[in-house]
């Protein structure tokens, strides 16, 4: 007969180390429990606890653990009940689940607000050769890549040394825990997966024939936050705004140095005049030299055609330094498309096969709007065919 202060069935007296169930919930061998408690013995040792204090610690831990995945379980419940309006719970409540964490499969995505973890995530990848196009999203142009190359990025050496230098970012063992470790960034919301639209979609009038720009997409946010290889994320981090700061202030303080220019010193104000006739000197033989190029083509046009430019690619868009390259140049002229002479070809082949056959050459007709004549293929000298005439039938 069991006395009431005794321990249930199966629990484990205080003090005492716990042993794991092997599969199939057989007991370990006498060997295996010895290696068990050794090892327990030394990690007791190493955290300068006895091994009762950290068994102990251990229990205390595993049951923070699962009160903390029942609390979640429970608030979730609720939250999809909508409010007291929900169905009553059994008497056996919610069971408990896994902790959160656990590794071995992809986590779900929950955005929240932005943790240090992920921003470090987000500034190491932005810093990595993705190679981003421009997206325009809300009217906006943000910078969107592709997700394989993110994933290449966490798997590459340069991952393990920032990982070495901050330790605070994920260790990546397998697949699951790169598509979490690359999940942190939407969870925060700093990048989102987007998708291709056309911006004309759903209009009333025909799409606009303007100029497209090669590789520009307009997207929109996808509900669903994946982390497929094809997808596309765009960033909505834009790193460290410190530079930004920095170059406002920098403006800021060029603008009252500009304004304050009464109060400047005698010398300063006497350079920065003769620095401004020299500017505009400058820009009036810039105009100067427009003109000149423009008589110059005139004039060559009609005496050496088809003309010379001086600096062809004055007003192209290229760089400042190309558009002085090259000095001069003839003006180009379109070429004319040649027209195509199959017909001719043809007949010509037949007047040769002709000739070699010693047969007459088949006819070819043309028909014009007023007479219908039979015209025969041009022949060889050494060989005339013979002309075959054929008279339109009277209507």
């Amino acid at each position: 007969m069991q006395s009431p202060n005794s321990p249930p069935p199966g629990a484990i007296p205080p003090g005492a180390i716990p042993i794991p169930m092997g599969p199939g919930g057989q007991m370990p061998t006498p060997q295996q429990i010895a290696a068990m408690q050794q090892q327990l013995a030394a990690e007791a040792q190493k955290h300068g606890m006895t091994v009762p204090q950290f068994v102990e610690q251990i229990k205390a831990q595993r049951l923070a653990q699962l009160q903390q995945a029942q609390r979640m379980q429970q608030q979730q419940q609720q939250g999809g009940q909508g409010g007291p309006q929900g169905g009553p719970q059994g008497p056996q409540g919610p069971r408990p689940g896994p902790p959160p964490g656990a590794q071995g499969q992809p986590q779900p995505i929950r955005p929240g607000p932005p943790n240090p973890v992920a921003i470090a995530l987000a500034n190491f990848l932005r810093g990595q050769p993705l190679k981003p196009r421009t997206c325009i999203i809300n009217g906006e142009r943000k910078d969107m890549f592709r997700v394989k190359r993110a994933l290449r990025a966490l798997e590459s050496p340069a991952y393990a040394k920032a990982r070495a230098k901050n330790p605070a970012l994920p260790e990546i063992k397998d697949r699951a825990s790169l598509e979490n470790t690359f999940k942190l960034l939407p969870m925060s919301m700093l990048a989102l997966r987007v998708s291709k639209i056309d911006p004309h979609e759903g209009h009333d009038h025909a799409p606009k024939k303007g100029k497209r720009i090669k590789g520009l997409w307009t997207v929109k946010i996808e509900q669903q936050q994946d982390a497929g290889d094809d997808m596309y994320y765009v960033w909505l981090y834009e790193g460290s705004q410190i530079m930004r700061k920095v170059y406002g202030a920098l403006a800021l303080v060029l603008i009252f140095t500009v304004v304050l220019y009464p109060l400047w010193p005698l010398v300063l104000r006497q350079g920065v005049y003769y620095l401004s006739w020299g500017f505009l000197m400058l820009l009036g033989l810039f105009f100067l030299m427009a003109i000149f190029r423009v008589i110059l083509f005139c004039i060559t046009y009609f005496v050496v055609p088809p003309g010379l430019w001086l600096y062809p690619n004055l007003w192209e868009d290229v760089s400042f330094m190309d558009s002085f390259r090259p000095v001069w140049a003839w003006h180009e002229t379109a070429k004319p498309k040649k027209k195509k002479k199959s017909k001719a070809i043809n007949a010509e082949s037949a007047a040769q096969l002709a000739g070699q056959t010693g047969h007459p050459a088949p006819a070819t007709a043309t028909t014009t709007a007023t007479t219908t004549q039979v015209q025969t293929a041009p022949q060889q000298r050494s060989y005339v065919a013979p002309r075959v005439e054929e008279l339109a039938d009277d209507e």
